[in-house]
């Protein structure tokens, strides 16, 4: 490989990559959506969140299994397995 081919395959093609990158990041704002900065009002809809969206449905709550009799953990602080 020539010297001009090395210093195009490891200095400027790199440098163009994070030039695409640095254009991409630097767009105006103008393509940018309104943010809600705190102290504006806030137009929208309440919207409740639940991280379980299919419990919000059922309404009933749903007890625990009981346990079979006996002991039935293994291990612990003695390390009997």
């Amino acid at each position: 490989m020539t010297i001009v081919e090395t210093v195009l395959v490891f200095a400027l093609i790199p440098l163009a990559i994070y030039g695409v990158i640095t254009l991409l990041t630097l767009r105006p704002k103008a393509t940018r959506i309104q943010r809600y900065r705190p102290g504006q009002e806030w137009n929208y809809a309440p919207v409740w969140w639940s991280a379980n969206p299919a419990g919000l449905t059922t309404g009933v709550h749903q007890p625990a299994e009981i346990p079979v009799e006996g002991r039935t953990a293994k291990g612990g602080a003695r390390g009997n397995w």
